[in-house]
């Protein structure tokens, strides 16, 4: 059986309520489970996906981590499913996500900032929060900043927000 996820894709910044979907399949018709962690809490479920004559289905699932005891920003969307015959998970497949609620509190969306001449992160955050010294919102929220001195004109930030 083989298993693909599409959404949410690798580092995707995501709310309360993670879509899953992709394509599963190679059985007449299979149950599968997904799992999100970041390594002190869970939160699990259950789908069918298949054709019903072997092929690939599509399969779109929502996770609600809304009641989820989360501490830690990066967590794992996690698919597979599960041997009949010893109970191991078979054909994981784990996307690392960010966590925007543990990031901004009432995460509900991101913004895309261009990066303009004379900006830091500190200056984009005093913009957008009214606060420079929670750039440090940015950085988790964009892990290709490597180092959060050095941005560069051009540069696409997502910039969290609360509604």
């Amino acid at each position: 059986m083989s298993i693909n996820i599409q959404q949410p894709q690798p580092y995707d910044l995501v709310g309360n309520h993670i879509h899953i979907a992709g394509t599963a399949g190679a059985a007449f018709e299979a149950s599968y489970s997904y799992r999100i962690t970041e390594g002190h809490d869970e939160v699990a479920g259950h789908f069918m996906a298949g054709d019903g004559v072997g092929g690939h289905g599509q399969f779109q699932v929502i996770a609600d981590v809304t009641t989820a005891a989360f501490t830690q920003v990066f967590a794992y969307v996690e698919v597979y499913h599960v041997s009949p015959r010893d109970g191991s998970e078979r054909d994981r497949v784990i996307v690392p996500v960010i966590l925007g609620a543990l990031i901004v509190p009432g995460y509900t969306a991101y913004l895309e900032h261009i990066v303009a001449g004379g900006e830091t992160l500190w200056s984009i955050a005093q913009r957008h929060y009214g606060n420079g010294s929670l750039y440090h919102r940015l950085v988790t929220a964009n892990p290709g900043i490597v180092n959060p001195n050095v941005i560069h004109v051009g540069d696409v930030i997502r910039v969290p927000r609360a509604e």
